[in-house]
């Protein structure tokens, strides 16, 4: 007996999977995140942040640099607060800092 497999795209394979659904739709809102708040991060840091993990309450933001860290951690309570007057429910915002790509 032979099966026959048809390739499939990314987004279908995961919307057909409860845990890659539910990984997509968290890096959907992760992203979401990023966009709110990006009016209150300064231009000069805004590439060298990306949205990272949601877990619960706590949402994490990935940054390349340790200056570009110590200078975002200045407005993480204004990031906090923006994203929970717009409905998100973010007790804490995290800061993981990357390797610099060159």
């Amino acid at each position: 007996m032979t099966h026959k497999l048809h390739p499939v795209s990314v987004l279908q394979a995961a919307e057909d999977s409860p845990t890659l659904a539910r990984l997509a739709e968290l890096a959907r809102d992760s992203g979401e995140r990023l966009k709110a708040v990006e009016s209150l991060i300064p231009p000069t840091l805004r590439s060298c942040i990306k949205p990272g993990p949601i877990d619960g309450g706590d949402w994490c933001l990935l940054v390349e640099g340790n200056a570009a860290a110590a200078k975002l951690r200045q407005v993480l309570p204004a990031l906090q607060t923006k994203l929970n007057s717009l409905g998100w429910q973010v007790s804490g915002i995290r800061i993981k800092v990357q390797a610099r790509t060159r």
